[in-house]
């Protein structure tokens, strides 16, 4: 902490030193990183930490000091310490600071070689480096490091390379018990994806008290639940919880502007800043052409309804399929009417063909994702997906609950035949007109969720559908289709739609034969 506190911070006005300038909640998480580090025995205690912090709450003053200072106490000779940064630009910055606490110090421009067109710093003694990368696939293959800093871990859950990436630049740390990892990273302007999803979920759990693991450290400045369903985020007073560096490096005056002008610029802009200036995680995007229902989506989430419990409580169950090309979600929607409520339960699940990981590489760690959570099905042979979805509907029908199933009547011959190999007959498959004629389902849904009669699993593909989706009125009507919801996928929710239209028919469950019913026979 001698090291860490005089090291000079050159942007700053007088390039004070870290110990004089900085607050005690960055001088408390250097110290834990020293700290877990055990010199008797050359093992670390912690051998992970996650920080995640609002911007402008000097991240980077975290990177380069706690990384100069374990290159210079590091004892193994031609060791390696990293940043890896997700771009040039901001491997740049965080290779500044690290030059200018160097330049500041004659000592420390004596015993470190500092070469700047290769990001490198040099211990002329150990030989040791620390380097610092911009992320791409082959820049970290190889690496031995004995310390990493992930900076903006935020931007690396959308590369679908990042895991692997990410594993090969710690993989050296398995055979070094002083290594470490450290990720720094602010909330992401989108739902959170990939291996910082991953990251992000596990430290809260680590943090809840809900998973035991010693080896890691997260320090997440986000407000709690409550304040955010109370919407005590947006009072200014309350965002000294999220910028602990309210004060020196981020003001409120200076916050309260900025939250002014993203207010005017609409949802969508608001959304963002909030994320990157608050660490809300964003969860459902609301831009200005949004649709409606969107509003009370989150509010109708029940996350005990699955498939097995909608059947269970339905006294009557539609369906709604949309499909498309291979670069579509092919999308069954479940609707089923609550027996004693009368509310409306929904159930989904999406296929894909693997195809999709390649042409849209930017949403493909989100699409693993919903594959993990049982959600999506990334398929390796064709037709695997109109199978599963004809077991699904046999299942439904097998209830005895199954009315009718809607669905585009453009390409869907095979769907069309494999319903009907299940014995679901062209009398209960029903053609949904798409376009502007679907104003009736839109509209029955977006009164169904602001009056609380409309209950979903709380799916984060859905929550990702509906985000996705915007609306564009003609006349009296509204439409919404995948041109304007500019090429993201709303299949699950079109899918929705059109099991919301057989449902609008008030359809009743098919009349069975008395000998069907198992409680005549077993009386």
């Amino acid at each position: 902490m001698e090291i860490f506190n005089a090291l000079r911070l050159k942007d700053v006005i007088g390039q004070p030193t870290i110990g004089k300038s900085c607050r005690p909640w960055l001088k408390d998480f250097a110290a834990t990183v020293f700290g877990s580090y055990n010199p008797e025995t050359g093992k670390r205690l912690i051998s992970e930490y996650l920080l995640t912090v609002s911007k402008k709450n000097t991240k980077s003053t975290i990177a380069a000091g706690c990384m100069l200072t374990v290159l210079l106490l590091n004892w193994r000779d031609d060791g390696e310490f990293l940043i890896l940064a997700p771009t040039k630009e901001a491997a740049d910055n965080a290779f500044k600071p690290c030059q200018g606490m160097i330049q500041l110090d004659p000592e420390l421009d004596d015993l470190l070689h500092v070469a700047p067109n290769q990001r490198i710093i040099t211990h002329r003694i150990t030989g040791a480096s620390l380097k610092v990368v911009a992320a791409d696939g082959t820049s970290v293959v190889g690496k031995k490091a004995t310390g990493v800093l992930v900076d903006e871990l935020w931007e690396f859950g959308k590369r679908p390379t990042a895991q692997n990436m990410l594993m090969e630049a710690t993989g050296g740390i398995a055979s070094r018990p002083e290594g470490f990892v450290i990720y720094l990273t602010t909330q992401s302007e989108e739902a959170p994806a990939g291996v910082f999803k991953d990251k992000l979920e596990y430290g809260r759990k680590v943090r809840d008290g809900k998973i035991i693991a010693p080896h890691f450290l997260p320090v997440i400045y986000e407000f709690p639940k409550g304040m955010l369903k109370r919407k005590e985020h947006q009072k200014p007073e309350n965002w000294y919880i999220t910028n602990p560096n309210m004060g020196l490096s981020v003001h409120l005056d200076w916050l309260e502007t900025k939250y002014g002008e993203a207010q005017e610029a609409g949802e969508g802009v608001l959304t963002v800043w909030m994320a990157k200036h608050l660490d809300v995680q964003v969860g459902i995007s609301q831009g200005a052409s949004a649709w409606a229902g969107i509003k009370y989506w989150m509010r109708q989430a029940d996350p005990e309804l699955t498939l097995q419990s909608l059947i269970e409580r339905s006294d009557v169950i539609v369906g709604g399929i949309d499909g498309g090309g291979l670069d579509d979600f092919l999308s069954l929607a479940v609707l089923g009417r609550d027996a004693d409520t009368e509310d409306w339960l929904h159930w989904q699940r999406s296929w894909v063909f693997q195809g999709v990981l390649e042409e849209r590489k930017k949403e493909a760690p989100r699409y693993l994702d919903f594959e993990k959570q049982g959600d999506l099905w990334i398929m390796k042979e064709m037709s695997q997906d109109i199978i599963q979805l004809g077991d699904i509907a046999e299942e439904l029908d097998d209830s005895g609950k199954l009315a009718m199933i809607g669905l585009d009547p453009a390409g869907v011959a095979e769907i069309v035949l494999e319903l009907s190999r299940r014995g679901i007959m062209s009398d209960r498959i029903v053609g949904i007109s798409q376009g502007w004629k679907m104003t009736g389902p839109i509209k029955t849904l977006e009164r169904k969720l602001a009056d609380g009669t409309f209950w979903h699993g709380g799916r984060p593909i859905m929550s990702w559908a509906v985000g996705n989706a915007m609306a564009r009125a003609k006349g009296n009507n509204v439409e919404i289709t995948k041109e304007v919801a500019g090429g993201k996928k709303i299949d699950p929710l079109m899918a929705l739609f059109d099991a919301v239209a057989c449902m609008s028919r008030n359809p009743e469950p098919p009349i069975q034969s008395i000998y069907d019913r198992e409680e005549l026979w077993e009386s």
